[in-house]
């Protein structure tokens, strides 16, 4: 009945940051519990390379780490060199210079050993641009995409760089929308174009895009950074997935999961911890087959929900495929939640291989 609800409501459409701890070695859906939601796999890629990850090394592909200062502590490296994370995500204060940010990103890399690892960075435009010195000036609405993508990607990429949470795919619907500043229109045509070009941009300067806040802030009031967000309608529109669309059509790597209710779509969960959002309409009516990462886990959207360890294990249970940390110790505790969970279910750990197959496939392709 939730695959076939959802379905009838698509085909209807017209068609986050502080510092990490050192730790030890008018449709309805029917109410649906976390724990009920079917924990099958969606469809990974070949799955033959992660069959050689032992198990903590496929959970630490699920996670993605903030820390604090200019330089990788050792805690950071030794993650990165057993396969704990995935990867890193840098802010305005892990970055002082060009040269330093070289620096900082080649300590990554050496850590990771082999393997190529997640460095990643908010470089929407404007004010949401943590390399300073590097494109975007403007904000997107300001923006010729396509150019002003592949120029950012060619900075990032340069400081050694892989993966832009960005572009902003959210299309402002309501007065007040707390992402207005960020997007590229309120025109949903325009924006989906707008989004299509910058995923090209950015694949042509040699970085990762991330389209973001699946399925759509566009009629969102509140920053879900800030508190808890319902948006208006109660669903995502056709306006709202249009972009996400044309993402999926570019072959956009990421798409980022969004921290709103979706009522309408289900009455229970976040769409960051929703199976029905990320498993039926985004894997399986869209199609999309590549990684899912949430915002930030330390959103106060997400801490309305639950504990640190709940949101972990719900995000990966419903559909993501990364888990962004950006909290102090929260890294560690979402390992521990994950691989604790794993152990104990079988059907967790098929998510998790599924899971990290894709995010190893993600790695593979990164430069």
């Amino acid at each position: 009945m939730l695959a076939a609800a959802a379905a009838a409501f698509i085909l209807g459409l017209t068609f986050g940051a502080r510092h990490e701890s050192r730790p030890p070695p008018p449709i309805e859906v029917p109410r649906v519990s976390v724990a009920a939601q079917p924990a099958a796999p969606t469809a990974a890629p070949d799955e033959d390379p992660v069959e050689q990850l032992t198990l903590q090394e496929q959970v630490g592909k699920l996670l993605v780490l903030r820390f604090a200062g200019t330089s990788a502590p050792g805690y950071v490296r030794d993650a990165l060199r057993h396969g704990w994370t995935s990867g890193v995500i840098l802010f305005r204060d892990n970055i002082r210079s060009p040269q330093q940010l070289k620096t900082l990103t080649r300590q990554l890399r050496t850590a990771a050993g082999k393997t190529t690892p997640i460095i990643s960075t908010d470089q929407e435009g404007g004010s949401v641009r943590n390399v300073t010195w590097a494109p975007p000036g403007d904000a997107q609405a300001g923006q010729v995409p396509g150019r002003d993508a592949t120029a950012a990607a060619r900075a990032l990429k340069a400081a050694g760089l892989n993966v832009s949470l960005a572009p902003v795919a959210d299309v402002p619907s309501v007065d007040g929308a707390a992402l207005a500043g960020r997007a590229y229109s309120r025109d949903p045509a325009r924006a989906a174009k707008s989004v299509e070009a910058a995923v090209n941009g950015w694949r042509a300067g040699g970085v990762a895009a991330t389209a973001k806040h699946f399925p759509g802030l566009g009629g969102a009031t509140v920053n879900t950074d800030r508190g808890s967000a319902t948006i208006a309608g109660g669903a995502p529109t056709a306006a709202d997935l249009a972009p996400f669309k044309a993402a999926i059509a570019a072959r956009v790597p990421l798409i980022m999961s969004a921290h709103a209710r979706y009522p309408r779509l289900d009455a229970t969960h976040i769409a960051s911890q929703s199976r029905t959002i990320l498993d039926t309409l985004l894997r399986k009516q869209l199609g999309y087959e590549g990684v899912v990462i949430t915002d930030s886990i330390e959103a106060a959207a997400v801490r309305a929900t639950g504990s640190t360890e709940q949101a972990a294990v719900r995000s990966i249970r419903a559909g993501n495929d990364i888990v962004l940390t950006t909290g102090d110790g929260s890294w560690l505790r979402s390992y521990r939640a994950l691989l604790a969970e794993a152990r104990a279910s079988a059907a967790f750990r098929a998510r998790v291989r599924a899971s990290a197959a894709r995010v190893l496939a993600l790695q593979n392709s990164l430069t």
